[in-house]
């Protein structure tokens, strides 16, 4: 499995903010979509960085309160893009090693959607599942 056929499955709607825009109207986006991170991105194809939950919370850490009226280019972090046809398995290794739980999604310089962990172990499960869906009926003879 890919994660291209994630994407298939759940969609691929992002939630990007510009690098202008405050971090309040980022705290209030991710509250609003009810999200985790959302992609910085000044004109919705290329990808400038990710601010995440975690991102806030390092904010809030290093700035306090004064991190709300920040711009958003100034708290975001790089990233590590995926690719459409990238498998499963190497996107969950990636996120795993490097502690992320977000993962844009590009083709080329364009971006075409955000992978969670979330969705990658349910992809995964799924996946599984399946798997010994098919073993069962093999060895029962179906």
């Amino acid at each position: 499995m890919s994660v291209g056929q994630i994407l298939k499955t759940k969609g691929q709607r992002v939630i990007t903010v510009k690098t202008s825009a405050k971090i309040s109207e980022v705290v209030a986006t991710l509250n609003k979509e009810r999200i985790g991170a959302v992609i910085v991105s000044d004109d919705d194809v290329g990808v400038a960085g990710i601010v995440s939950e975690r991102d806030l919370i390092r904010g809030l850490a290093d700035h306090g309160a004064k991190m709300l009226d920040m711009k958003t280019g100034e708290l975001m972090t790089g990233f590590t893009p995926a690719k459409a046809d990238m498998p499963l398995l190497h996107v969950l290794d990636l996120m795993t090693k490097g502690r992320f739980r977000h993962m844009p999604v590009m083709e080329g310089s364009r971006l075409t959607g955000l992978v969670s962990i979330g969705d990658a172990v349910k992809a995964r499960l799924d996946a599984l599942e399946h798997e010994a869906a098919q073993m069962k009926d093999y060895i029962a003879g179906r």
